[in-house]
This record gives C-alpha cells, sequence and structure tokens, in this order.
C-alpha cells in the first residue's frame, strides 16, 4: 500500500465539479492511501481536481510556463520588457538565461503526471458512484491531462522520462516516438472513456470528449509533421490515421454543442461591460463579452476571485502580469494594470496584416493588436526601463481596469467580486484550445472540405470576421491561422510543423525598436544567429534544468545545444550597452 504524498488545495470554482459556491477545503492527504483513497464519489472530485491545479501553480513563475515559452520562441512577438527581464529576451533567442529556467514547469507537470497515474490506477476503489457517466468522466480527464502534460514536455523538451507508475524511479529520457505513442493512447482512451455530453453538460471549465478529439489533431499534426510521418504511432502497437483524426474532428464540430462567437473580440476581457463602457474601441463596435465560460472555449486554465501569492496556490493569471505595459494607469486605459512590457508584438505581423488583400477591412487586426500612438496618445510608458518595445500590444492578453466613477479600478474582476489589485484581480482564463482552432485544423486535414454552416472551417472562421470566402491552399490556411490565433501560443509550434522557423528571423530581424528610449531595430546576438541556435538544440528544444540532471546521477543527460556557450549574455546586443 502507497502513501498519497500531494495535497489538494482550495481551487477555482470553475474548475470544481461542484457548483461555484462550493470550495474544496484543503485537506491533507498524508494519511491516506491507495488502500483507502479514494473511497468515494467526492474522493475522486477531489483526486481529479488535483490534476489540473498543477497548471494553476506553474503560474507562480509565468517565464517558465508553457504558453509563454511558446509565445515568446514564435515570430509575432519580441521579448521585451526591461533590461532586467531577460528570461523573455532569451526565450525570443533560443538562449539560457539561468541554469534552472524551467524547474517549476518540470516539477508541476510532472506532479500533474504524478497525480494522473494516480487516478488512473485507483479510480476503481470507489464505491457508490451516482451514475456510470460520472465515473467515466473523471476518468476521462485523467488520461486527457496526463497526455496533454507530455505533450508539453513533448514540444518544449523533445525527449523526457516517461513516468506511468506512482513508483518512485530514475528514469532516463524516451523516445519520442515512445512518448507520442504514450500520448495518442491516453487521448484514444480518453476519447472512448468521456460520456457524449454537449457543452456544456460536462461542467465548466472540465476537459471532455470533444477536447480530447480536437487535441489528438493537434499531436497528430505536430508530430506528423515535425517528424516527417504519415501516422501517429499507439503504445499498444497500430498508429492513428488521418482519416481516424478527421472522423473525431467531424464528431467534435458536429455533435459538441461547441460553436464560433458572433465576434471574436468577444472573447478578450476588454469587452467586459464595466471596462467597454469607458473604452471607445469597444463601446462603439457594440462589443459584448462572452465571459471566460463560453461555447468556443473548449480547454483552459481557469482562476478565481479568491487571491493568493502562494507559489502551491497561485490563482491568478501572471503571464497577463507579464504582458501588461510598465508603469500603466489611466494613460494606459483600459490596459491599465502595471505589468513588466515583455512580449511587444512584432511590427512585420501588423504591416503584413494591413498590407494583405486578402484581409482588407479585417477587424482582428486591430482587435488582436493595440497600436499605443493610436489608442493611447497620452501613454508615456517607462523609456528609462522599455527595450525592444515596438509600440504593440497584443490586446488577448492584457489586464483591464474599469472606472466605478471617477475611481478607476486596477482590474475588472473588482466588479465580479475579485480585488482592485495589479496582480491578484488578473482572473482572465488561459486558452489552450478554441473551436475556431477545430474548424482550421480540419480544413488544413481536408484540403478545405465543407464542414461548418455550408463553408469549409477556413471560410466559416473568415466569414466571422465579416470577409469573403476564398480557396482553399495551405498558404492560405497559414495566414488565417497566424491572423485568427495570433498571441494564443501556437504559432511558434506550427511554423515548426511546417518547416517553416525562417519566418521567425524573417519577420523579426530589423523590427524598428525602442530601447531606453532610443531608436534602434531588432538584432539576434552575432555569435549566435537564430537559425543556427534552432538546428543547435535540435528542432528548438529547450534547456532540461540542471537541478534535475544533477539529481539523476547522470541518468538524465541534457538536450544537444545547451551548454555555457549557450547562455544570454545581454552584453552582447549593442542596445544593452550604456
Amino acid at each position: 500500500m502507497k502513501a498519497i504524498k500531494f495535497i489538494v488545495l482550495t481551487v477555482a470554482c470553475s474548475l470544481l465539479f461542484a457548483s461555484c459556491d462550493n470550495f474544496l477545503d484543503t485537506q491533507s492527504l498524508t494519511k491516506k492511501n491507495t488502500g483507502n483513497f479514494p473511497a468515494n464519489e467526492t474522493d475522486a472530485y477531489q483526486m481529479v481536481t488535483g490534476i489540473y491545479t498543477v497548471m494553476n501553480n506553474n503560474l507562480d513563475e509565468p517565464d517558465s510556463d508553457p504558453f509563454l515559452v511558446f509565445e515568446m520562441a514564435g515570430d509575432d512577438r519580441l521579448g521585451g520588457g526591461s533590461q532586467s527581464n531577460i528570461a523573455a529576451q532569451g526565450m525570443d533567442r533560443l538562449m539560457s538565461h539561468k541554469k534552472d529556467a524551467f524547474e517549476l514547469f518540470w516539477s508541476t507537470r510532472y506532479k500533474g503526471i504524478f497525480r494522473a497515474n494516480n487516478a488512473i490506477a485507483t479510480m476503481d476503489n470507489v464505491q457508490g458512484w451516482t451514475s456510470e457517466n460520472v465515473k467515466r468522466q473523471l476518468l476521462g480527464e485523467a488520461y486527457f491531462l496526463r497526455a496533454f502534460y507530455y505533450f508539453n514536455f513533448a514540444q518544449v523538451f523533445g525527449e523526457v522520462p516517461l513516468i506511468l507508475t506512482t513508483e518512485a524511479v530514475n528514469a532516463p529520457k524516451s523516445s519520442s516516438e515512445k512518448i507520442y505513442a504514450q500520448i495518442a493512447s491516453d487521448l484514444k482512451t480518453a476519447i472512448n472513456t468521456f460520456p457524449a455530453l454537449r457543452y456544456p453538460e460536462f461542467g465548466e471549465g472540465h476537459a471532455s470528449k470533444w477536447t480530447a478529439e480536437a487535441m489528438m489533431a493537434r499531436v497528430w499534426l505536430f508530430y506528423t509533421g515535425f517528424y516527417g510521418k504519415s501516422e501517429l504511432p499507439l503504445a499498444e502497437g497500430g498508429s492513428v490515421s488521418k482519416k481516424e483524426v478527421v472522423d473525431w474532428l467531424e464528431d467534435c464540430i458536429k455533435n459538441s454543442g461547441h460553436k464560433l462567437v458572433s465576434d471574436q473580440r468577444n472573447l478578450w476581457p476588454y469587452t467586459n461591460p464595466y471596462t467597454a463602457k469607458d473604452y471607445p474601441y469597444a463601446r462603439d463596435a457594440g462589443l459584448v463579452w462572452e465571459t471566460d465560460e463560453n461555447a468556443e472555449v473548449m480547454f483552459s486554465v481557469k482562476m478565481s476571485n479568491k487571491a493568493s501569492f502562494t507559489s502551491n496556490e497561485i490563482r491568478h493569471n501572471r503571464i497577463v502580469e507579464y504582458f501588461n505595459p510598465r508603469k500603466a494607469g489611466a494613460t494606459s486605459f483600459p490596459f491599465s494594470a502595471t505589468g513588466y512590457s515583455n512580449g511587444p508584438v512584432c511590427e512585420s505581423l501588423w504591416l503584413d496584416w494591413a498590407a494583405d488583400p486578402d484581409y482588407a477591412g479585417d477587424y482582428r487586426r486591430t482587435g488582436s493588436i493595440c497600436k499605443r500612438a493610436d489608442e493611447l496618445p497620452s501613454y508615456k510608458g517607462d523609456p528609462a526601463k522599455e527595450v525592444e518595445n515596438t509600440g504593440l500590444l497584443a490586446k488577448k492578453y492584457l489586464g483591464c481596469g474599469a472606472y466605478e466613477g471617477e475611481s478607476l479600478k486596477e482590474s475588472y474582476a473588482y466588479f465580479y467580486g475579485g480585488e482592485n489589485n495589479k496582480q491578484s484581480g488578473l482572473t482572465q482564463a488561459l486558452v489552450w484550445l478554441r473551436f475556431a482552432d477545430v474548424l482550421l485544423m480540419h480544413s488544413e486535414l481536408t484540403d478545405g472540405a465543407v464542414i461548418y454552416n455550408g463553408k469549409s472551417g477556413l471560410n466559416a472562421v473568415r466569414q466571422r470576421a465579416n470577409l469573403p470566402d476564398i480557396s482553399y491552399s495551405l498558404a492560405n490556411l497559414k495566414k488565417e491561422r497566424r491572423y485568427e490565433l495570433c498571441f494564443e501560443a501556437l504559432r511558434w509550434n506550427d511554423l515548426r510543423r511546417w518547416g517553416d522557423v525562417e519566418e521567425i528571423e524573417k519577420n523579426q530581424n530589423g523590427n524598428k525598436i525602442l530601447n531606453q528610449g532610443v531608436e534602434g531595430v531588432y538584432q539576434w546576438q552575432a555569435a549566435h544567429p537564430f537559425m543556427d541556435r534552432y538546428k543547435a538544440t535540435g528542432g528548438g528544444f529547450f534547456k532540461i534544468p540542471e537541478s534535475q540532471i544533477t539529481l539523476s546521477e547522470g541518468v538524465l543527460v541534457q538536450n544537444p545545444g545547451w551548454d555555457s556557450s549557450a547562455d544570454f549574455i545581454k552584453g552582447d546586443l549593442p542596445y544593452f550597452k550604456k
């Protein structure tokens, strides 16, 4: 009998399986073991909720979260921040800003995998299920989350230890083929286990059969594209074919209950009514926020209005804090919560979008990007510290304030029972998957077959943006994914699977920037051109925390390209010398 070492913590109500009025009590489970836990349905709920919480806990250090990693590594953001915010600048260049940069990511995701392993192994201990569907839902979530966490690992690090037991092991890396085979098997098991409940019957904040079907397509596209394969292997033997993936996507599109919201901008908090009434862009367009829980969002990390800053109980979205402008306030309204100015938008995205005749009049351009000079003319920023400032901000993940009379609240969450705080008030969900992506993946896999409201997925997404139909081509599909899904942690891995990583050098090098108020252009470190780094790292895989290499006593080996020569030395960049 094994003692259960993890703690089930109070988490956001949106991740609970009961109503939002009921929170789990913090409860130590160190005295429980696999002989007496989980014993009942309540135990099972707590056990699976604990698997989710690691995603929130990872946000204690946003620069170790895979969402931020994927955003920084792509071509549509620069590192930005100040001279001291070198994590984003290093990730942007595939350089190392500290030896254990991803320690929290590594430890929290493996904690989640351990919890998933335990749930899968012990779910049959539960007695007195209220229905078979409840058991299937919880077990499906455990399989899905284990797959999702390993997919995060596989895209960030490539090869990692594949642990499928709660036993203590010191394991070497598994091959990428073996890891992806396990991911595929877990997703297939989840698809076959989940009850086919339509949105929103499976509950707010939960993974579902439809989430697993869509994530299988994302995994299939990345694995086959990046590794040059025709099918996705399964751990038990055999493989997942393209036809199976298409069938699952069509099941999701036709039967899930998920759909596109009427206006893409209504997905983002700057359209919430408390902010929008004083924000001309949202007010004049008649935009109405669909809230964090809507029919388009299929999988996201939910936050809570109950503040906590402890590393094992994070409930606010610190990635938003990292992206928010420095010295924000009334002059930067509605983006009035002060942050670090990481991830300024590349000028090339702004210009490419405007110049493309296929996207004339696309409201998503100004709906996704704030040009400071146009929208925030009185905002001066922090020129003494800001570097790589392009004057462009990504609106989708910026903390929004709102007025109560003459009083500016730092976060709109105040009006929903949250805190008036530039950190704990940032409660926006972090979206990992939405229905528009499902439609675009279907088009990519079927060469634009009709699937949704009489249109291909590509044209259904364009129709929502008030754009005319366009013929299917991979080039058109790539453009649509860039514009529709910008700033949603997808671009980097799209470029990798398409073999288009050179776009990063093309779209970033030479961007006009301000460095501590001085005009300049974006540059790579002369000794480390980006494509050289990409090749040296085996295709953009990051550094395993050195502490893990040490703890393994040599069983775990470091990824290629990450010796001391890859250390990010900001003095190598001309605009850091003063």
